[in-house]
């Protein structure tokens, strides 16, 4: 709708701006020299007694004028706009009206106010009742007297913690931390197959407690789950213990206050817990990957509820996303079907020879010790263990090339039955060295606060690989 706009002058204003009061008695001289039309904000008694006064209670007419300090001075010519100004400034207000001796007792300039359209909460309201957006997610009415996240709760919204109730204005205001339109189809969400728009994203962002800012991570670390090289169907419904875990590289990192130090792997980082929170929620509110129904994981893991960390980037260690391909000073994120955190304790070793060795040794327990090229895993490694190969002149080609060669196994000591133990790999590989992972299965991150010689194992779901799912990396687009 546009708003028709009445010939002359038309000042908006607050009653409650001093430099709006400062000009309101010019109002008068203003209306007596051609036509004015005054908009107020806030109140039906500033300058009232001029015929041409209207309250703007509901604020369309200043938000249609695109509004953003008061007092506002426009003059309309034949129904448009031709020259505005704002504040107080004698000159502009004299040239802008044609009276020359407007305001000549007053000072020569005062800055304004800020227009009640851009009050918290009121721009996004204003912009849905008026504006061109319309959200596609029906809106559920909720009675007065309930309370909004126990309706959550109740219809299966949550993943056991409270939420933050998406109402249409927070939705909005999420969706203006991205340049990409709302009812884009980022794909369809598995396991139900939903188109997945960027409107949804939001919506679950929201109840996940994102800020607006982390949407483009977001955005990419939807994109990645719904690669068919992800595979998030069957690590939705797999028994085991997997679920999308978010490794995040670049300059975002830093301009979003991601944690890459102490305790990044925990709790306590807003945008790590949100943003790996999000992700799950919408498994769950898009793609209907609830637990107990299409997820019939035996056990879970703690990583369902949100698994999201920044790598700690080091000029001596290439980063994450630029081995797997994205340019230096690009912001990427991976997504690894991760399980939980399997600690590696190694205070003694000061040489790498030493302490790749350590690290070979707990890398055989992934998914058990006599399994080979079934799951993949990336090895966390601390600051301080990660010196001790930087100081040697290792990068981390070199430490998992050295992993490989230490992670080679004579077949007949990992087939099943051997050691007395029935699990294990089949008998045909019984005289053959095999590798722990399959090419391209261990990833390096260097992640962690710089004091504790402790680094860290996430195991990949077992059945990673080409029936089932692979790190997948997007970049973020801003």
């Amino acid at each position: 709708m546009t708003l028709s706009l009445p010939d002359g002058l038309i000042v908006v204003a607050k009653a409650d701006c001093p430099t709006c009061r400062l000009v309101e008695p010019l109002l008068t001289e203003l209306d007596q020299a051609g036509a004015l039309t005054v908009l107020v904000q806030d109140s039906d008694d500033y300058a009232a007694a001029l015929p041409g006064t209207q309250y703007d209670q509901t604020l369309e007419q200043s938000f249609r004028l695109g509004i953003e300090f008061v007092p506002t001075l426009i003059r309309v010519e034949q129904g448009k706009e031709v020259e505005r100004t704002y504040g107080w400034h004698k000159a502009d207000w004299q040239a802008l009206s044609g009276v020359a001796t407007l305001g000549e007792d007053l000072p020569v300039m005062r800055p304004g106010c800020g227009s009640k359209t851009l009050d918290p909460g009121i721009a996004e309201e204003l912009e849905l009742a008026f504006g061109d957006v319309r959200l596609q997610s029906r809106e559920i009415d909720i009675a007065g007297a309930d309370d909004a996240m126990e309706t959550c709760y109740e219809r299966g919204w949550t993943d056991g913690l409270p939420v933050v109730p998406p109402t249409p204005v927070r939705v909005l205001r999420m969706l203006k931390g991205t340049d990409r339109a709302g009812d884009e189809v980022l794909g369809l969400m598995p396991p139900d197959l939903v188109p997945c728009t960027v409107e949804k994203v939001a919506v679950n962002a929201v109840m996940a407690g994102c800020k607006p800012e982390y949407m483009p991570v977001l955005l990419a670390a939807v994109e990645a789950a719904l690669t068919d090289e992800f595979g998030l169907h069957g690590l939705t419904c797999t028994t085991m213990f997997g679920s999308p875990m978010i490794v995040v590289n670049g300059p975002i990192t830093k301009a979003i206050g991601m944690n890459s130090g102490v305790n990044a792997l925990g709790q306590g980082n807003r945008a790590n817990a949100t943003i790996g929170r999000a992700l799950q929620l919408i498994v769950r509110n898009v793609g209907g990957g609830r637990p107990g129904e299409i997820d019939r994981a035996t056990m879970g893991t703690p990583g369902k509820y949100s698994f999201c960390f920044a790598e700690a980037e080091d000029a001596d260690w290439l980063p994450l996303a630029q081995e797997r391909g994205v340019d230096s000073g690009r912001s990427a994120v991976t997504l690894f079907p991760g399980e939980g955190v399997q600690g590696i304790v190694d205070q003694k070793s000061r040489d790498p020879e030493s302490l790749a060795k350590s690290f070979a040794m707990s890398l055989r327990t992934v998914d058990h010790a006599k399994l080979a090229m079934a799951g993949d895993a990336v090895l966390v490694v601390s600051p301080e263990h990660a010196r001790v190969f930087i100081e040697a002149g290792w990068s981390k080609q070199r430490l998992r090339e050295e992993l490989e060669q230490l992670l080679l196994a004579p077949g007949k000591d990992l087939i099943a039955g051997a050691g007395g133990i029935a699990e294990g790999i089949p008998a045909k590989f019984k005289d053959q060295q095999v590798p722990k992972f399959r090419p391209g299965g261990l990833l390096i991150v260097r992640v962690g606060g710089t004091a504790g010689l402790f680094s860290a194992i996430i195991a990949g779901w077992a059945a990673s690989g080409p029936v089932g799912s692979s790190p997948v990396t997007c970049e973020v687009k801003l």
